[in-house]
């Protein structure tokens, strides 16, 4: 059964995906310098865990064709993990020689996404997974899952939750430590994850398992609050709000990392992260861009430049 949030006190994991999933679908190129920058002021703000960028095809993703350089550029803080996307052999295999220690494989829920996002089928995806997740186990390196489309598909709609599930132990059985439940397109509403979440309670022990929310309907906040009273405490988020997906049509912002923050403090759970060292470091990346940053807490902070007393919690 859920439990109810109340004056939360448990620490709360954040993974900051602003560098990748964030950076992604800018139709702007951002230098490596800039990245590096950024990554630079994210660790020093607290974040923990930074996907700092993806080893893929710059045929696919030219934004982050820099990936060598921004992991050689930036500066690593005790205690932080940076980690990288890697969607086969050839991409772990640069991911190592940077010195990477953590990757992630992103699989999906849907069919048509799937061949849509990495050109291959579910079942394809996960022999590549697999022996992508050996090579990098074998190696030393953590591996992460992602579970794209968990909540809808732009392309088919509606994801049985029984897939979900049998996906996710499938990413478990490959080896990975933790499976990010995602909400690709910000499809999902409160009584959804409720729903989703109930039937994944007993099948996976809450610590094992992240969600991945997207604000394109306003939600994702209320998603994060439905999720804290199944126990789960870890959650994607990208500073200023940025996000995307080149293959998923309509797919927003991902949900902003100082609005969860600045939540999440209200609440009493306790991140590590200070809010004016957060929403500062994505207004220095501002500049790099052809638009305004979409969270509502930098475009407060931006206007009075006054951080809560509890900065960092």
């Amino acid at each position: 059964m859920p439990k109810t949030v109340e004056n939360g006190s448990d620490p709360v994991t954040i993974v900051e995906v602003g560098p990748r999933d964030g950076l992604q679908n800018e139709a702007a190129l951002v230098g490596a310098a800039d990245k590096i920058a950024f990554v630079n002021r994210l660790s020093a703000a607290g974040c923990a865990r930074i996907e700092v960028s993806a080893f893929v095809s710059h045929k696919w993703i030219p934004q982050l064709a820099d990936a060598e350089a921004v992991f050689a550029g930036i500066t690593p803080r005790p205690g932080v993990r940076y980690s990288a996307l890697v969607p086969n052999a050839r991409g772990l295999e640069r991911a190592i020689a940077c010195g990477v220690t953590d990757v992630a494989i992103f699989a999906a829920a849907s069919e048509t996404f799937s061949r849509k996002n990495i050109n291959q089928s579910i079942e394809e995806s996960f022999r590549t997974y697999g022996e992508v997740t050996r090579a990098a186990l074998a190696a030393g390196l953590r591996v992460r899952g992602y579970l794209s489309t968990s909540f809808g598909c732009p392309f088919e709609g509606d994801v049985p939750v029984d897939r979900v599930i049998d996906l996710t132990r499938r990413l478990f059985e490959l080896g990975v430590y933790e499976v990010a439940i995602s909400d690709t397109i910000g499809v999902a509403h409160p009584g959804q994850v409720r729903a989703v979440l109930k039937r994944m309670a007993g099948e996976f022990a809450a610590p094992t398992l992240a969600l991945h929310f997207h604000d394109t309907r306003g939600t994702a906040l209320a998603n994060v609050l439905a999720a804290l009273d199944f126990g789960i405490t870890t959650f994607d988020s990208s500073a200023g709000g940025l996000g995307g997906c080149p293959y998923a049509p309509g797919a927003a912002g991902n949900l902003a990392t100082e609005d969860l923050v600045y939540m999440l403090h209200g609440l009493g759970y306790q991140t590590g992260i200070s809010l004016s060292q957060l929403a500062s470091a994505s207004l220095a990346l501002e500049p790099s861009l052809t638009h305004r940053l979409p969270s509502r807490y930098v475009n407060a902070f931006r206007s009075h430049r006054v951080a809560p007393a509890s900065d960092r919690n």
